[in-house]
């Protein structure tokens, strides 16, 4: 297979790529230099991009250390973040410096599973409930099929949705320490192709977007999607006022007024102030999809005044991250995740709960900054 330059696009030797970025900078006009300036053997992005030309780079930076007392992350964490946007690091820094002046952050991973929804034609509603009946019946068999498709994945369950000849199937997968998205695709696959052979339903499409990938959904923040994580933590008062300027009080106003009434008036799925600003900066330097942002942003903020007191706690129902797989296996991006411990097998959860960590840290500072009013000032001291 070629690209419209007619070289060859699945190569990966620095031949291969230096090649093709000659022939970008012929086409263009533009000298590449920079980006012709990268660190690893193309061969390793093999299975990651094709057409390969180079690398971009962003500036990595590290927030931290952060105390976590969590189900799957117990200890102290630094975390590499990787963003152009001024501010943020020393923003979600002052976060976790002030929540471990309280004592750190507690965490908890409260579901786990991957889902691909494929959809299938049947002949109509009597054939939708028998084709139901018949998947709820041989629920077994589906697994066994399942496991035939992957080492590491296991089929937990299938929702069922019918809608006139649409029969909507939710397939939820656990995928082990992969994000697992891949798995899931060729697991579902494998499962409607049983389902057609025995039922005589017809798959249409392996994501009849019921899953629902990369798309803010009301279904994955209500039922989740990856994993299901809670970060909370308790700040004192004497916390609050000397470290933050403000009080718990105008702090827990801000987010009503703010992330709970003004996000339902513009009718948002998920009430923050910028979850996804921290979601972006950690998956992008570990490796992660930065598609799956569109989950980080369905975060749900809470802060309670509790005797003058700030309770802050965050429920992120979509945190889709893997620790071996995709992008995880390159350079860079495995040395973000070893610096918190979070590279290889049995690390998923943990990388989940420090996500979650970190996003609570940058809601923390960034609702202070703006109930003390000072939000403008520090943007505007840091560059922004």
């Amino acid at each position: 297979m070629t690209d419209s330059t007619g070289l060859k696009n699945r190569g990966k030797t620095k031949a291969d790529v230096e090649d093709r970025r000659k022939a970008a900078e012929e086409y263009t006009g533009t000298e590449l230099k920079t980006v012709s300036n990268y660190g690893f053997d193309p061969e390793l992005a093999s299975t990651n991009i094709e057409n390969m030309i180079g690398t971009v780079q962003i500036p990595l930076g590290y927030a931290g250390p952060i105390k976590i007392e969590g189900d799957c992350a117990s200890g102290e964490y630094l975390v590499p973040l990787a963003t152009t946007e001024g501010a943020l690091v020393a923003s979600i820094s002052r976060g976790m410096s002030v929540m471990n002046a309280s004592g750190g952050v507690r965490t908890t991973v409260v579901s786990d599973f991957m889902t691909r929804a494929p959809v299938l034609k049947v002949n109509g509603i009597q054939h939708g409930k028998e084709v139901s009946s018949w998947i709820e019946a041989h629920m077994d068999a589906l697994k066994e099929t399942v496991a035939g498709t992957t080492s590491h994945g296991k089929l937990i369950g299938i929702d069922i949705y019918p809608d006139g000849r649409s029969l909507y199937l939710r397939c939820k997968f656990d995928t082990g320490d992969a994000m697992g998205m891949n798995m899931a695709t060729i697991a579902a696959e494998a499962v409607c192709r049983k389902i057609e052979g025995a039922t005589g339903a017809v798959m249409v499409s392996v994501s009849g977007n019921m899953c629902s990938d990369k798309k803010p959904a009301a279904i994955n923040m209500i039922t989740g999607r990856g994993k299901v994580v809670l970060a909370e933590c308790t700040i004192p008062k004497d916390v609050v006022e000397n470290k933050l300027h403000t009080t718990a009080y105008a702090i827990a106003e801000t987010n009503y007024r703010k992330n709970l009434v003004g996000s339902s008036i513009a009718g948002t799925l998920g009430a923050n102030a910028h979850a996804a600003n921290m979601v972006a900066a950690i998956y992008i330097a570990t490796g992660q999809d930065p598609a799956q942002v569109v989950g980080g942003s369905m975060t749900l903020t809470t802060c309670e005044n509790i005797d003058d007191d700030l309770y802050i706690c965050v429920r992120m129902p979509t945190v889709e991250v893997g620790t071996v797989g995709g992008g995880t296996k390159l350079p860079c991006q495995s040395e973000a995740l070893n610096m918190m411990g979070c590279l290889g097998q049995g690390k998923a959860k943990k990388l989940a709960e420090i996500v979650a960590a970190t996003v609570l840290a940058g809601e923390l500072s960034t609702l202070a900054a703006q109930s003390a009013g000072e939000l403008g000032k520090a943007h505007q001291a840091l560059g922004r």
